[in-house]
This record gives structure tokens, C-alpha cells and sequence, in this order.
């Protein structure tokens, strides 16, 4: 049987999609591209840069009724070089640093911040 890594899509809730595109786009240094959801039109969507022949899985910042921002839900880890970069890039960009860089032994290094929606994103660097 073929194994596969089971994460395939996210989502992180935001209040303001522009003041939020603009803070990840700035942190991770990319360009966000909007998208749709062809089953509601009132949702609004920005999705992370993605190629679906490389390692890791895409996701979006969604905008949408009942669904709020949060530090209590799941925790997003995303991959850098050096996780410290981003942790600052981030807190220069108005985000909260919940646990700065820490090692985690022989898996690398992860931060932890409360980005500026209120919502808690992790980075990872083997560095």
C-alpha cells in the first residue's frame, strides 16, 4: 500500500481578507491568488502559492459567516529555512509570538505566533 501524507487541504478563518493576505503574503514573502467556492459565492478565498508535485499541502485564508478566527483550533505549520526569520517577519508585521524558537531535537526547530486575524500558525526549519 502506498503511503501518502493524510494532510491534503486548510483553511485558516479571517475576519479582514485583505489586511490578512496582506500579513502572510509579507511573512512568507508570496502572492496569494483568489478562488472561489462554486457552492457559496459570499465566501471569500485566497489560497496559498501550490504544486501539486512537490511535498506539503495547500490551503487558503477563507472569509465566511460563523466562522471566526481562533487561537483554540488547530495549529498550521508552515515550512521555512529558518523559523526565527519568519517569527520576526511576523512580529514586525503586528503578530504575537506565542513560543519563540525552540528545538525539537532531531525534527529541527518550530515558533509559534498569534497572527493578526487572532489566529495561532506555527513555522518549522530543520535550522
Amino acid at each position: 500500500m502506498k503511503k501518502i501524507n493524510p494532510v491534503v487541504w486548510f483553511e485558516i478563518y479571517v475576519s479582514d481578507m485583505d489586511r490578512a493576505a496582506e500579513f502572510y503574503e509579507k511573512v512568507l514573502q508570496i502572492a496569494m491568488e483568489d478562488i472561489s467556492d462554486p457552492t457559496n459565492p459570499s465566501i471569500q478565498m485566497k489560497c496559498f502559492p501550490s504544486d501539486m508535485e512537490y511535498y506539503g499541502a495547500s490551503g487558503a485564508l477563507v472569509k465566511m459567516e460563523k466562522v471566526k478566527p481562533s487561537t483554540d483550533g488547530s495549529l498550521v505549520y508552515f515550512g521555512c529555512e529558518d523559523c526565527e526569520i519568519l517569527e520576526n517577519r511576523a512580529a514586525e508585521s503586528g503578530a504575537e509570538i506565542i513560543q519563540p524558537k525552540m528545538s525539537i531535537g532531531e525534527h529541527g526547530f518550530v515558533s509559534v505566533i498569534k497572527d493578526i486575524e487572532g489566529n495561532s500558525i506555527g513555522f518549522h526549519s530543520m535550522k
